[in-house]
């Protein structure tokens, strides 16, 4: 077994050797790397010692480069501009030429929100791209460290250490009925809005949330007829019938969201819940790798960009 080390390659030779070739001088050579003309000394005798070549020779008050300098001065050119843009910072992307499909975790109302404008965004911008809206089957697994989904959209509580998160709008809960249901005539009050029937959305099951926690502080429950998986279906069946079931909406002075779209579609009307009840904070989350990356900075604007645009489901 040979016990000869493999040569360590030093960058920093070939963007000397560059300098000098194209100085023939040590002097401006060590000027143009911003060192000291005793250090271009140092390198340019090390760099002879490499390459078996005096490269560049005193001719009376000027250096010349040997035939062995002047044929490598095109080649150490080119490959100190590859380092240069291997090395680079990330050139942005420019999204007409992306060819890229790219998987969202959200609820199937964030979804429903989401796609239309982001495909009118993919259709002007970026046509190459196509999205994938994925339910939330994965959500509190590692789907997002091991790249099953790119992007996940909603409220972010349960992700690895490392990803990254972003908040992007805070909203608050409504009461949402079909026109002339009976909440609408009136004041609707804690007793009243308890005495109605509600529709819950849960994909786990569960019958109760922050509006029963709220209610129980005034003594009162509320009667809920359905638990649905679905913020789609649950609106529906206010649409149709006596339910009542909860919208996250804009808060008070603030700028229509494309979260109402589908409620305002379906005819919904939504009220004001006069309980205290916590803000919903809708964010998305990313994995780290993906955060220089061009498509992927694309996306998430798309995102931004579409929760924060009023009729945002216009195609």
């Amino acid at each position: 077994m040979s016990s000869s080390a493999e040569p360590v390659i030093d960058a920093n030779l070939a963007v000397a050797l560059d300098a000098l070739l194209t100085e023939q001088s040590v002097t401006r050579a060590a000027a143009r790397l911003h060192t000291s003309p005793a250090a271009m000394s140092r390198t340019l005798a090390r760099l002879r010692r490499i390459l078996q070549d005096p490269l560049l020779v005193r001719a009376g008050q000027r250096m010349v480069p040997t035939p062995r300098a002047q044929a490598l001065r095109e080649e150490t050119a080119a490959v100190v501009r590859r380092l240069g843009a291997l090395l680079a910072p990330g050139a942005g992307v420019d999204p007409a030429v992306l060819r890229s499909t790219f998987t969202v975790q959200t609820a199937d109302l964030v979804g429903a929100a989401l796609a239309p404008g982001m495909l009118r965004l993919a259709r002007r911008e970026a046509p190459g791209i196509s999205l994938r809206f994925r339910d939330e089957e994965l959500e509190g697994g590692s789907a997002l460290r091991d790249g099953r989904i790119d992007l996940e959209i909603g409220s972010i509580d349960h992700v690895d250490p490392e990803t990254r998160i972003e908040e992007l709008v805070t909203l608050r809960m409504a009461a949402a009925v079909r026109p002339g249901h009976p909440l609408t005539e009136g004041t609707l009050t804690p007793d009243r809005l308890a005495g109605a029937d509600h529709v819950v959305v849960s994909r786990r099951g569960r019958f109760t949330g922050p509006l029963d926690s709220a209610l129980a502080e005034r003594n009162l429950r509320r009667r809920v007829a359905v638990v649905l998986p679905s913020h789609m279906a649950a609106m529906t069946l206010a649409a149709r019938s006596e339910y009542v079931c909860l919208v996250p909406t804009t808060h008070p002075g603030g700028a229509p969201s494309p979260l109402t779209d589908v409620a305002t579609t379906l005819g919904l009307l939504l009220l004001d819940i006069p309980l205290p009840l916590p803000p919903l904070t809708i964010g998305m989350a990313w994995h780290p790798r993906h955060a220089a990356d061009g498509g992927h900075r694309w996306l998430r604007d798309a995102v931004r960009r579409t929760l924060h645009a009023p009729g945002g489901a216009t195609l």
